[in-house]
């Protein structure tokens, strides 16, 4: 146990100073009064009982005192000095009661084991079986206590490992990566207002040649296939030719449908509203 004192009262009013004591030492106060410094010892010096406090040591509760008071002491804890243990458990448990009478509950059910242990040893050992020994009344006690002090020292040492958040923290460093940009997909908006303005460019074309002429989807992709083959893009509008007539252009816009559904070609821009290109999506060998 130690003892502290807090803001002690002066009986009388402070001297200069007491003999052999200078009255103020480097500008540093030797005390505080009520919050003010004191550079010189008062005499007559009175402390109000309620001004002395008790500070105990803090346990996790009975078994740790207990083996606090075994270790302070040196004892031998598979041999414990049951009449000298009790005496000072009692004391710092009178302590608690003064203080806090709840905690002091699960303290007192200790000091009554204490109690009943050391009274068993005082009592003739019960008779056993020839060639056994008679139990000792502190071995649950000794039981209990290593079991204590072993997940103690367990937990200290898992305690003293470095932890993040308390001893280390992790680096966290952004490394910011070039990625492949992407460019935005085509929209069926797009390719209807890019075919509608192809159409509007093919009727400014006036033929006055009526024929008739069967158009072949499959021959048409063909030669979209071979427009492209060499080249790494051809812009959408260049595969058209508004001088073939609106049949030529509308087969030739079916057969871009059906590359593009089978992933022949991909239709892409850079941009939005940006000219819309056409290119292989395949590298020919």
């Amino acid at each position: 146990m130690t003892t502290n004192t807090h803001d002690a009262g002066a009986g009388s009013s402070a001297t200069p100073s007491v003999a052999g004591m200078p009255e103020v030492i480097d500008q540093v106060a030797l005390a505080r009064l009520y919050g003010e410094p004191l550079f010189a010892m008062p005499q007559d010096l009175y402390i109000p009982p309620d001004a002395l406090e008790v500070f105990l040591e803090a346990f996790e509760g009975p078994l740790d005192l207990l083996l606090y008071l075994i270790r302070k002491q040196n004892f031998n804890i598979l041999d414990i000095p049951m009449a000298g243990v009790t005496r000072q458990y009692l004391v710092y448990v009178e302590e608690i009661r003064n203080h806090n009478l709840e905690l002091a509950a699960e303290y007192l059910l200790m000091a009554a084991m204490l109690i009943e242990i050391k009274s068993r040893m005082l009592l003739p050992p019960k008779k056993v079986a020839e060639g056994q020994e008679a139990e000792d009344p502190r071995a649950e006690l000794v039981r209990r206590l290593l079991e204590y002090e072993q997940m103690k020292l367990a937990a200290a040492n898992l305690n003293a490992l470095p932890q993040y958040g308390r001893d280390f923290l992790k680096a966290q460093v952004y490394i910011e990566q070039s990625l492949q940009p992407r460019f935005p997909d085509v929209q069926v908006v797009d390719l209807q207002e890019a075919w509608a303005d192809i159409l509007k460019r093919a009727k400014l074309v006036q033929h006055h040649k009526i024929s008739r002429e069967e158009l072949s989807v499959r021959e048409h992709m063909s030669i979209v296939l071979r427009h492209l083959q060499g080249r790494k893009f051809i812009e959408f509008e260049n595969l058209f030719d508004p001088g073939l007539g609106v049949p030529v252009l509308v087969v030739t816009f079916i057969a871009l449908l059906e590359l593009a559904k089978e992933t022949l070609i991909e239709i892409t821009q850079a941009e939005a509203f940006a000219p819309i290109y056409v290119r292989l999506a395949y590298s020919p060998a």
